[in-house]
């Protein structure tokens, strides 16, 4: 398996995972059967790290339908350069960073990243019109 493929399975593989620790507060907060349930979506969670974690599993999803098209496309191309693997295993560490950092709720070095996601996103897609 290609270095980008190895490193777009470990990143769908740990967007799949985000949700696990929101949802278990979400039971602790109102029990496991009303979690089961399919709560309220526009009902937040109590915790504020929980409701973070929340809009960082999103924020991942979102940039995932980005990132692994790009990566796919590179597979179907027979695109692949020490760069295009550089940048799938920043893209990797930098969204691990932002899930956490924005659970955490610290502002400035969630947004650095973030940029780091997209500058790996951008370094693919520039690769891949024979720009890089």
């Amino acid at each position: 398996m290609k270095t980008e493929l190895f490193w777009l399975t470990l990143t769908i593989t740990m967007t799949a995972l985000f949700w696990v620790l929101y949802i278990i507060n979400r039971m602790q907060e109102i029990g496991v059967w009303t979690a089961l349930q399919n709560p309220k979506p526009d009902e937040p969670p109590k915790a504020q790290w929980a409701h973070r974690m929340m809009h960082a599993h999103t924020n991942a999803v979102e940039n995932l339908v980005i990132f692994a098209p790009l990566v796919l496309t590179l597979s179907a191309t027979g695109t692949s350069t020490s760069l295009t693997a550089s940048a799938t295993i920043l893209y990797f560490f930098a969204r691990a960073a932002h899930f956490v950092i924005y659970t955490l709720g610290i502002p400035f070095f969630r947004t650095v990243a973030f940029a780091a996601g997209v500058v790996a996103q951008l370094t693919i897609a520039l690769t891949l019109l024979r720009v890089l």
